[in-house]
């Protein structure tokens, strides 16, 4: 029993002294783990956790204030400058919208007095014809009524002598008749305008 035991360890040994040296390793490793905790809360490991945790805190600490950071301002630089330009543009447009608007008005109300003076020119204008051409014809109706009266009177007194001259001669044949004499024209002129003249 105990020579077996002895071989044993000797094929185990010189199986050992001609195995790789990874295997070795890895075995040991394995014992290792299978026997602690995690390495890096070991306190031997904590200086180059350390040392690599400052190194990231500075690698990140460049990166942002010499690219990100100065990135981030320069968009945000160019986008207030944008948004200032655009402020500026608009109010620019305003007040010239505002000066269009105002020529605009003032060119309205000129061209509305304008018009207004028309309408009076216009209206003045008219009543002036108007009142000449009215003018004209009362003139040629007053013509027209003095005319029209003259012919009036003329036939009046052209009907007046008609008819003194028939009332003469009626006259004298009644005398005649009644009488039995004769009278003369003159006569019964005068008689006729002495009644007239009582009459009067």
């Amino acid at each position: 029993m105990a020579a077996e035991t002895t071989s044993h360890e000797a094929v185990a040994a010189d199986h050992g002294a001609h195995a790789p040296a990874g295997t070795t390793e890895v075995a040991a490793h394995g014992g290792g783990e299978s026997g602690g905790g995690l390495p890096q809360f070991e306190f031997e490991h904590w200086g180059g956790q350390i040392v690599w945790l400052f190194l990231i805190f500075a690698v990140l600490y460049i990166l942002l204030a010499k690219v990100f950071i100065p990135r981030l301002r320069m968009i945000q630089d160019t986008r207030a400058a944008t948004i200032a330009d655009a402020v500026t543009q608009a109010r620019s447009v305003q007040a010239e919208a505002e000066a269009q608007a105002k020529a605009a008005q003032a060119e309205i109300d000129e061209a509305r007095a304008r018009a207004r003076g028309l309408a009076v020119d216009a209206k003045t204008k008219a009543a002036a014809e108007l009142a000449s051409s009215q003018k004209a014809e009362d003139e040629r109706l007053q013509a027209q009524m003095d005319e029209a009266e003259a012919r009036i009177r003329g036939l009046r007194d052209q009907a007046m002598t008609n008819v003194r001259g028939i009332a003469g001669e009626t006259a004298q044949a009644m005398v005649e008749k009644l009488t039995g004499q004769k009278v003369t024209a003159a006569e019964i002129d005068a008689a006729l305008t002495a009644r007239v003249q009582g009459a009067a």
